[in-house]
C-alpha cells in the first residue's frame, strides 16, 4: 500500500480545523446574542421588580400603625 502524501494530509486537516472554526464562531456568535438578550431581560425584571418593591413600600407607608400593646 502506498504511503499517504503528507501535503494531501496536512491540506485535509487544516480544511477540517476551518470548518470547525467557522462552527465555532456561529456558535459563539449566537452565544453572545443570547448573553445580550438575557442581560437585557435581566435588566427589565430588576427594574420592574425596583418599580414593584418602590409601590409596596407605598402601600405599607399608608397603612394605619399597629397597636402593639397588648390588652390587659
Amino acid at each position: 500500500m502506498a504511503e499517504p502524501n503528507p501535503t494531501i494530509e496536512l491540506v485535509e486537516r487544516v480544511e477540517r480545523l476551518l470548518l470547525r472554526y467557522d462552527e465555532l464562531r456561529r456558535t459563539n456568535e449566537l452565544l453572545s446574542l443570547q448573553v445580550t438578550a438575557l442581560t437585557s431581560e435581566r435588566d427589565s425584571l430588576k427594574s420592574r421588580l425596583s418599580a414593584a418593591r418602590a409601590r409596596v413600600d407605598a402601600l405599607l407607608e399608608r397603612l394605619p400603625e399597629a397597636d402593639t400593646k397588648t390588652p390587659s
